[in-house]
């Protein structure tokens, strides 16, 4: 499973990243906004920093602007993978960019249905949101592997990549259904290195340890 990191700050990314932890990076006008830096310059900057996709959302909601400014956005970096909604429009747009070559994430996926428009289209990665579909009771992990089951009955090459990841049982959700990528906050991945009985079996061990009296260095 590839991890990619769903932030704009590089500073999070650069530690992620130097422990090879990090496949791509995901950014959208909130992270952007929390970042406060230009998309553009701070865009540029992350996709220096990793080898992976790392994706750059349009704002436009209209097909035609959506593919000029999808089109600014590639010209960034080659590893720049275009964001654009699962809306009519957006499928126009991701269907031109894709042609064109680009890399096309379709993101705020939240059914089968979408899923299949998007991979019909082209999409390179369909970002079906679990933790705003557990938001209104519904079970957002049973989207992932519905959208795995219907990807592999007819081939589709589309990532899945499970977004909106709130938890570290997400991540282990969607690695055991078959996700190809999360995208995760940077707190959230570096939870996952916690467990409580790692915290309880250190104490012992470094308890015992003092009572030696020794010293390593």
């Amino acid at each position: 499973m590839k991890f990619f990191v769903d932030t704009a700050e590089v500073d999070a990314i650069a530690e992620l990243n130097d422990l090879g932890m990090v496949d791509g990076v995901t950014t959208n006008p909130s992270l952007i906004m929390k970042s406060g830096r230009d998309i553009l310059e701070v865009t540029k900057e992350i996709a220096a920093m990793v080898d992976g996709p790392v994706s750059a959302e349009v704002v436009a909601l209209e097909a035609d602007q959506m593919i000029e400014e999808g089109r600014k956005l590639a010209k960034i970096a080659e590893n720049i993978a275009v964001k654009v909604p699962l809306t009519w429009d957006g499928l126009k747009a991701c269907k031109v960019l894709s042609d064109e070559g680009n890399m096309v994430n379709v993101t705020l996926c939240f059914s089968v249905n979408q899923a299949l428009l998007a991979a019909k289209a082209g999409a390179t990665f369909i970002s079906p949101f679990i933790g705003r579909l557990d938001d209104i009771n519904l079970d957002g992990m049973e989207l992932i592997a519905d959208i795995r089951t219907v990807y592999d009955n007819f081939g589709f090459e589309t990532q899945i990549l499970a977004a909106s990841i709130r938890s570290v049982n997400h991540i282990a959700d969607s690695a055991r259904i078959g996700a190809d990528v999360i995208t995760a906050p940077p707190n959230v991945i570096k939870a996952m290195a916690s467990h409580p009985l790692t915290d309880k079996g250190l104490a012992t061990f470094m308890a015992d340890w003092e009572k030696t009296g020794q010293k390593i260095l």
